[in-house]
């Protein structure tokens, strides 16, 4: 009857392969609209702040971390040294004039290898868990959305947490690609598999709380707007408004343990360029301790507006994104669905 078997839909309308399209395109897009953002912003830091040698320091575009290792003042692999800018836009212009404009999307390809695969587990996991949750938890459907995003936050960290350790120690030991396997077996013959999830705990209790919250209010947020603008279907506007006020929310919320996660990726990058990872600390409640100690309670709270201006519009770009694939595909198989009974009944 039509071209998609029941069972290979899912309660969105569209199968599991198209939401991972829809979700690796969306991964794309935001990946080419905010990496210029971040390069620009790291390049102004350099300048008023040079990295001494050595050090590390920790770049996102908004849908994945990088850490990168400084030498001589500056990061070798995608930086080169900060030239004379006087703001954001000096900055622009000058490193288009002067390096290309190829130069403001530095680091993309590696952000894509991880941001990519991150981004369909995480998006296809919530679309499936939270079509499940809704049917099973019957009165409470309302609190599907959190706990959907919370797992499939948790999911797809376990899976994508070896593969950020891995390009941790690539980029801090400057190997090459081909040393992966090497490093891989002398990290577990080391310090057995658990050192793979090394790292795991600070990115739970920032990813997972930072999940349910966002897609808690994503979703409050998509039919309170749909309700007020009388539509049944949400458009590139609301989904767009919803995605980047729902992230901010959570982006803030969850400010503490981002804190928290940025310190620890950093010390672990510096501690293998200096080979010294085993004297880098491993408990999330020790790292927290030490901040409160040695900079105050202030510093749990550090870069509030950066992350702020970085994680709205990654927000509100990549959800927006993935829902316009996804009505593209549910027009798709609607369209396919509703053909051959046409046909038949001309």
């Amino acid at each position: 009857m039509n071209g998609q078997s029941p069972a290979s839909l899912t309660g969105n309308g569209i199968t599991p392969v198209q939401q991972m399209v829809s979700s690796c395109s969306g991964a794309f897009i935001t990946s080419l609209f905010v990496t210029p953002l971040d390069v620009v912003k790291i390049r102004l830091q350099a300048q008023k702040n040079p990295f001494p040698k050595g050090k590390c320091f920790v770049y996102c575009n908004g849908l994945m971390d990088h850490i990168c290792v400084c030498e001589n003042g500056n990061s070798k692999a995608w930086y080169k040294a900060p030239g004379h800018f006087s703001g954001t836009l000096d900055a622009f212009v000058k490193i288009v004039r002067h390096e290309g404009v190829q130069a403001l999307w530095s680091g993309l390809p590696p952000t894509l290898v991880m941001a990519v695969p991150a981004t369909v587990i995480y998006f296809t996991c919530y679309d499936q868990l939270h079509s499940l949750l809704r049917v099973r938890m019957g009165d409470y459907a309302d609190n599907a959305p959190p706990l959907a995003g919370a797992l499939a936050r948790a999911g797809s960290a376990t899976v994508i947490s070896p593969l950020e350790l891995i390009r941790t120690k690539l980029q801090a030991e400057k190997q090459s690609y081909s040393q992966v396997t090497h490093c891989i077996r002398s990290a577990v013959q080391t310090e057995g598999w658990r050192s793979l999830w090394r790292g795991f705990g600070p990115t739970l209790l920032r990813d997972v709380p930072f999940s349910a919250m966002y897609w808690y209010n994503y979703e409050k947020g998509k039919i309170w707007l749909c309700e007020r603008y009388n539509t049944r279907e949400p458009t590139f506007a609301i989904t767009f408004t919803s995605g980047g006020v729902s992230g901010s929310i959570a982006s803030i919320v969850t400010l503490p343990f981002d804190v928290v996660k940025t310190r620890r990726q950093v010390e672990l990058g510096e501690g293998d360029a200096k080979k010294l990872s085993g004297q880098v600390s491993s408990s999330t409640i020790s790292v927290m301790r030490r901040i409160l100690t040695q900079d105050g309670i202030g510093a749990l709270f550090a870069g509030f507006l950066p992350r702020l201006i970085k994680v709205a519009p990654a927000c509100a770009i990549m959800i927006s994104s993935y829902e316009f694939g996804k009505a593209f595909f549910r027009k798709y198989n609607q369209e396919r669905e509703l053909g051959p009974l046409h046909t038949s009944s001309s």
